[in-house]
């Protein structure tokens, strides 16, 4: 038996089908995954994301902390409430984990890192906040609901008490505000609008009953999958991990170069990597036969090299197969994948796919 969330039993009771992911139990779909996907797309979805780990940061030099700890630069976050994406590097350009980082004050940070990192995130927190003065505390006893969707903000707002309600409709995106026992942000893993919504874990059933009554639907696990890749979104442990660095996973734009003077961890690394002309890229794959890409597949691109999907599935947007490789630097737009012992014909993408419900690639 893994960990569970305090929405363990509601899921069952609901008829989740259960999987263990990153040592918790957690709903991979309720009935029909592509009926998920689709609610999301076009109404509004619910996902239980108390798994997710949520730590304050609090201290006099917590900015100077987190400006050395990311690759990403906190300096830019000046509004309360502001988000900022970015990764935790080691020394030599790896990525630790991918996460979200919160400015609440010149003195508090709220940061949301992965579940099946926690362990050693927390670790890496620690060690490196020793010589900052700076207090890591996890928030272990809050729960977590992303609602997501076009109409995904309305419908939680209808279930929020009134001048909560209100506050929360006019947060803009990637800010969150802090309303009393709810922690409201405009973020989450889709492509769609929503909230994620953190909140005592004695109330979170409460609150994922009345979302379902306000006709938002469960969705698992499965849904969240194939709605990320759809826009664009690595998935730590597939694309990206402590053996590749953001430059070889897509995420150049959540480096922060300037100042040049600001020495963060891995940038030394990041800065040989970034010279080379043999550092691998990831890109989006599109396949226009009734082929389903999945990870480590082989990539084949002539006259370069080879690569590996490091994420694939059927896209219910696109009603295409759809997926992430890792590919040498010099590949063009074309490549084969070598897929239950044949090779089939791919094209190199930009993602997103899908965005906000519309189709952001040409098919």
């Amino acid at each position: 038996m893994g960990l569970r969330t305090p929405l363990f039993d509601t899921h069952v009771a609901a008829g989740a089908r259960t999987v263990d992911f990153g040592g918790w139990d957690m709903p991979v779909n309720y009935g029909s995954q592509i009926e998920e996907h689709h609610a999301v797309r076009r109404d509004a979805g619910m996902f239980d994301v108390s798994h997710m780990c949520v730590v304050d940061l609090r201290g006099d030099r917590v900015r100077d902390y987190l400006r050395r700890l990311l690759a990403n630069d906190v300096a830019k976050l000046t509004q309360p409430g502001k988000a900022l994406y970015s990764c935790m590097l080691r020394e030599n350009g790896g990525v630790i984990d991918d996460l979200i980082v919160y400015y609440m004050n010149d003195h508090w940070y709220r940061m949301v890192v992965n579940a099946g990192t926690r362990d050693k995130d927390l670790e890496w927190l620690r060690q490196v906040a020793a010589g900052y003065g700076v207090a890591v505390e996890p928030r272990t006893e809050l729960a977590m609901i992303a609602v997501q969707g076009p109409n995904a903000r309305a419908k939680a707002a209808s279930v929020m008490p009134p001048e909560i309600a209100q506050r929360a409709l006019e947060i803009g995106p990637f800010f969150g505000i802090d309303a009393g026992s709810l922690f409201i942000a405009r973020t989450g893993y889709t492509g769609e609008d929503g909230f994620e919504i953190m909140l005592p874990a004695e109330h979170v059933v409460a609150l994922w009953q009345g979302l379902r009554i306000a006709g938002v639907a469960p969705c698992g696990l499965g849904a969240r999958d194939t709605l990320r890749l759809e826009a664009g979104m690595n998935l730590y442990g597939n694309d990206m991990d402590e053996t590749t660095s953001p430059l070889e996973s897509g995420l150049n734009w959540t480096i922060a170069w300037d100042p040049q003077d600001r020495d963060f961890i891995g940038r030394d690394a990041l800065a040989a990597q970034q010279a080379s002309s043999d550092t691998r890229k990831l890109v989006g794959l599109l396949v226009e036969d009734r082929a389903v890409l999945r990870s480590h597949q082989k990539v084949i691109v002539a006259a370069v090299g080879e690569g590996e999907v490091t994420s694939g599935t059927f896209s219910p947007t696109l009603q295409r197969s759809i997926g992430f490789a890792r590919v040498p630097a010099r590949t063009g737009d074309r490549c084969e994948v070598e897929i239950r012992g044949k090779l089939v014909p791919a094209r190199v993408v930009r993602p997103p796919f899908v965005r906000h419900g519309e189709v952001a690639i040409a098919l």
